[in-house]
């Protein structure tokens, strides 16, 4: 163990020489701009405390510290992560509240071992639906942000139980599948339009529910037959399942690249069968005052769940409260 302030930082070429077995560095509160390429040589490092200053930048080297299980970067400037944060397969607590956060990495999702992510008070307006592949995630906080739909699979893991979106005035649906966990959802569904992005969406009534950008068509139970491309894509998520993990082994297929991540990690799951989607959806709204959580959130949101469907079958048949 060891306390560590910033004046240590000026001669970063000897942090790791005269501090080998360090395990806790906190530097929080220290005006520190730069994060040194020599923080990498910490590499019994357990936890790293960097909340509080001025940083701007994430240096990639903080993916050498391989026994990580604690990172702290909330209160600074920073505008995105870098890459190698997903090497982080220790990582079990991370913190990057309040900054300037447009987006999360999608390697984030190769933090096997992440259980507790705050991200609250950024700009975030999307979240990668790779996201949902985090295996150990308990607590998901995303409060204050832009966002104006959350991934189709959220909630979806048994292990996620506490999700917080407060406070993100365009959101104004929850996947179905959260209808079950801890939400925070107070501040969310103001009646204003996403002028930023161009997004698709559906309505119902008077509620207008925007989706992840990733959605190319949504089914209603008019529609008999699948479009040609969402029949060609769960076909080959069937037949091919077992080789996914390395997506160049479909590259002869001649799959556009997008297409290709696609299958790799679906839009979504059938919140009714559990089948893969791929372009299209068939949702179903729930509005929050015909459920028993509406009494939880009374006057301080306006959200439905949406369940999102692979079929008009399971459209038909998904039932929330059943």
């Amino acid at each position: 163990m060891g306390y560590v302030q910033s004046w240590h930082l000026n001669s970063p070429e000897n942090l790791a020489q005269k501090l080998p077995n360090l395990v806790e560095l906190y530097l929080h509160s220290n005006n520190i701009v730069v994060v040194p390429e020599a923080i990498g040589s910490l590499v019994k490092l357990q936890c790293l405390d960097l909340s509080d200053n001025a940083l701007e930048i994430v240096c990639p080297e903080i993916g050498r510290l391989r026994a990580l299980r604690h990172l702290r970067l909330a209160n600074n400037q920073l505008q995105f992560l870098p890459p190698e944060v997903g090497d982080l397969k220790e990582l079990q607590t991370l913190d990057i509240s309040t900054n300037r956060l447009l987006t999360l990495p999608e390697r984030l999702h190769l933090c096997l071992s992440l259980q507790y992510l705050t991200v609250d008070r950024n700009r975030l307006w999307c979240v990668p639906r790779h996201l949902c592949q985090l295996p150990s995630l308990n607590e998901l906080s995303m409060a204050g942000n832009r966002l104006a739909f959350l991934p189709l699979d959220l909630g979806r893991s048994r292990e996620l139980q506490y999700v917080y979106v407060d406070n993100n005035i365009h959101l104004k649906g929850l996947p179905s599948y959260l209808y079950n966990k801890v939400i925070g959802c107070s501040g969310c569904g103001a009646p204003i339009q996403v002028s930023e992005v161009k997004l698709l969406s559906f309505s119902s009534g008077q509620l207008t529910v925007f989706l992840p950008a990733e959605v190319k068509a949504i089914g209603t139970e008019n529609d008999h037959v699948l479009p040609l491309q969402e029949l060609a894509m769960r076909r080959l998520h069937h037949t091919y399942h077992s080789f996914l993990k390395d997506l160049n082994f479909l590259s002869p297929i001649s799959l556009p690249r997008s297409l290709l991540e696609l299958l790799h990690c679906p839009l979504g799951h059938c919140h009714r069968c559990s089948e893969p989607m791929f372009t299209i959806v068939y949702p179903k709204l729930f509005p929050l005052r015909e459920t028993p959580m509406a009494g939880l959130h009374q006057g301080r949101t306006a959200v439905s769940f949406v369940a999102y469907c692979c079929s008009t079958q399971c459209l038909q048949t998904f039932d929330l409260l059943s």
